[in-house]
């Protein structure tokens, strides 16, 4: 049986000695070089207090969603701190190359990552929306990765904070780019995601759902499409501008304008029909998504 006890990593030191590496070089910032390493570990659960920026090959049985990985050269994956990490034995031996990048939040301290970390979505993606390079994205990554290698590897001064921090922020903006182009070559398929959603939406407002559990959350979405939230929201905003939780209110206002439009509910009871509590907070949701009134709008539409 699986031992799924969490195994906690809180700095550079503790992730070098499971890994079986040498001392790091630097107490808040390690780039490991994945070529021949092997986990002899039996940890199943792993947390990491660090952010770790990934790019792997020879993952040949990896799949995306429902499919199989469009990309064959370059994985990239992102993690922030605080979030659990499984891996699953497949009895079938890895033949990795790539490289980690593990980084301290402390290595990010008074530098301009130290709050603009937090606006790169993908850090909360799951494993399956990782990032896949073509080859002319890979090299760009590889640069850039190797001059953070080379400033790892030189003497320690009062530059090297600076000038690493410089280069990571260059690749974040890259990798933000490049997912950005994910989202196109995938258009088929996240186009069926967004179908997906319109039509558990739907059925969500036609079974009255609202009246026993409220309006659908984010999370509830996500869930229902095996995806991650910030994932979803990328998505979405690609595809047509809104976030997951703008979709839900245009779809809310589009079941209460039709009520409004095609019954002769009163306001009051379409606002509980819909999920509200009270009437007022109906009248100025809907005030505030359509700039008028639920009677302004039913007397101008008829």
């Amino acid at each position: 049986m699986a031992n799924y006890k969490p195994y906690r990593i809180s700095s550079i030191t503790e992730i070098h000695r499971l890994m079986e590496l040498s001392r790091p070089q630097h107490p808040l910032i390690s780039l490991v070089d994945l070529k021949g390493f092997r986990n002899h570990h039996d940890i199943d659960v792993v947390v990491l207090d660090l952010y770790v920026i990934s790019m792997k090959r020879g993952c040949d049985n990896l799949i995306y969603g429902q499919q199989k990985y469009d990309f064959d050269e370059g994985l990239m994956g992102f993690t922030s701190p605080g979030q659990v990490l499984r891996g699953e034995k497949s009895g079938v031996p890895l033949h990795l190359e790539g490289w980690m990048l593990f980084i301290h939040p402390d290595f990010l301290w008074n530098t301009t990552l130290a709050t603009k970390i937090k606006r790169y979505d993908y850090f909360g993606y799951a494993t399956n929306e990782a990032l896949f390079l073509s080859d002319k994205e890979e090299l760009v990554i590889d640069d850039i990765v190797r001059n953070i290698r080379n400033e790892y590897h030189s003497n320690i001064d009062k530059f090297s904070q600076n000038i690493i921090i410089s280069h990571l922020e260059t690749l974040l903006n890259y990798a933000e780019r490049f997912y950005q182009r994910q989202f196109i070559t995938r258009k088929v398929t996240n186009h069926q995601i967004f179908s997906k959603a319109e039509e558990i939406l739907t059925d969500y407002l036609n079974n009255e759902a609202l009246l026993s559990q409220g309006l659908p959350s984010v999370q509830y979405m996500a869930d229902r499409l095996n995806v991650s939230t910030k994932y979803l929201s990328s998505l979405l905003k690609q595809l047509v501008g809104q976030t997951t939780q703008q979709l839900i209110h245009e779809k809310l206002i589009d079941k209460a304008k039709e009520k409004l439009s095609t019954t002769e509910f009163s306001v009051s009871e379409i606002a509980y029909q819909l999920g509200f509590e009270h009437s007022q907070s109906f009248n100025k949701f809907f005030k505030q998504k359509t700039r008028q009134s639920p009677l302004e709008f039913r007397h101008a539409f008829n």
